[in-house]
C-alpha cells in the first residue's frame, strides 16, 4: 500500500492488459481524443458533450495532464497494443478518502464496442486499486438507457446495488442511473476473464 506522503494518491501509471495499455494523456494524444471523442453516440451517455475542434481535445488533454500535477483523480488513455493509438479513456472520477471509496468512469471508441475491450480495461484497473490504493470499495454507474456499461461492470464482478432516479442532469434532463460496486472482500477470480 502506498499513502499520500510516499507517492502521491493517483501516480496513474502505465497499466497493460493482453490487448491494451493503459498510461496518462499527453498532448500528443489530442488527435485520437478528437478522433472517438467527436462521436455523438460515445458522448451520448456520458456527461461531456461530443467535442467540435481539435482544439477541444487539446484542453481536455491539459485539462487531465493538470489533474496529474495536482495528484487529483484523473483518467488513463486507453491505447491499442497493437497499433499505439488512443481509443478512450478509463479513470477515477471521485474518491472519498473517508469511506475508503472511488468511483471509476469511462468511454470508448464506438467502433471497439462489445469486443471486450472495456471489460478488460475496467478488470485491470480494478485489481490495480484494490492492489495498491488504500481503498475498500469502487463504484460505477450508467443511466438506464445505457445498459450495455452496466454488464461490462457485471462482467468485472460489479452488484448492481440499485437505481437512483433522476440522479444526474446530463444533455439538457434529468437521468436516471445504475450503481454498480465491488468491494475489497468481494470475491474477483475469474470475473475478469473475458
Amino acid at each position: 500500500m502506498f499513502g499520500l506522503q510516499e507517492y502521491g494518491l493517483f501516480p496513474m501509471p502505465r497499466l497493460e492488459t493482453e490487448r491494451l495499455i493503459l498510461r496518462r494523456i499527453t498532448m500528443r494524444d489530442a488527435p485520437d481524443v478528437f478522433a472517438y471523442s467527436r462521436d455523438e453516440e460515445v458522448a451520448r451517455y456520458v456527461l461531456w458533450s461530443a467535442q467540435k475542434s481539435l482544439r477541444e481535445a487539446k484542453d481536455f488533454c491539459r485539462f487531465e495532464q493538470r489533474r496529474y500535477r495536482s495528484d487529483e483523480p484523473s483518467s488513463w488513455g486507453i491505447v491499442l497494443a497493437e497499433t499505439g493509438r488512443l481509443v478512450g479513456t478509463i479513470g477515477y472520477m471521485e474518491y472519498n478518502a473517508d469511506h475508503a471509496c472511488v468511483e471509476v468512469g469511462y468511454s470508448l471508441a464506438r467502433e471497439l464496442w462489445n469486443k471486450g475491450y472495456m471489460t478488460e480495461a475496467l478488470s485491470r484497473v480494478i485489481d490495480y486499486t484494490f492492489e495498491t490504493m488504500d481503498v475498500n470499495r469502487i463504484e460505477a454507474q450508467h443511466e438506464l438507457e445505457n445498459p450495455s456499461s452496466g454488464r461490462v461492470m457485471e462482467k468485472c464482478g460489479m452488484r448492481k446495488e440499485g437505481v437512483l432516479r433522476q440522479r444526474l442532469y446530463n444533455k439538457g434532463r434529468y437521468v436516471d442511473v445504475a450503481l454498480y460496486a465491488i468491494l475489497k472482500s468481494d470475491p474477483r477470480g475469474g470475473a475478469h476473464r473475458f
